[in-house]
């Protein structure tokens, strides 16, 4: 079963365009990526959207930073990315698998 979205991972309308943003900060699953090996801001969060929604990726521009993930882009595009981290960002054991999974293809998290 999946969770709720956060409440933290904001979808909002920005001049004609729309973002999808939140704090990496206090996320259920944070003591997960740093027991994992892992920073887990912007960038560690870029590199889980590149791994599990790469296809979603190429229709949207990336402006992550150490304390945000954010996202600008179409909002029907952005809501699909919204539901594809939104499983793992309060999930400390389904961000641990996808971290293992994800070292184990070979890819690499620039965090």
């Amino acid at each position: 079963m999946m969770g709720a979205v956060p409440e933290p991972m904001n979808l909002i309308a920005v001049a004609g365009s729309s973002s999808l943003t939140f704090a990496c900060r206090d996320l259920p699953a944070d003591a997960a990526v740093i027991a994992a090996g892992h920073e887990p801001n912007g960038y560690f969060w870029e590199g889980v959207a590149k791994y599990v929604a790469a296809g979603l990726l190429s229709q949207v521009e990336l402006d992550c930073e150490a304390g945000m993930f954010c996202a600008r882009g179409d909002r029907a595009v952005l809501g699909q990315l919204r539901e594809e981290l939104a499983g793992y960002l309060d999930s400390p054991e389904k961000i641990a698998r996808l971290i293992r999974e994800a070292e184990a293809s070979g890819f690499q998290f620039d965090d």
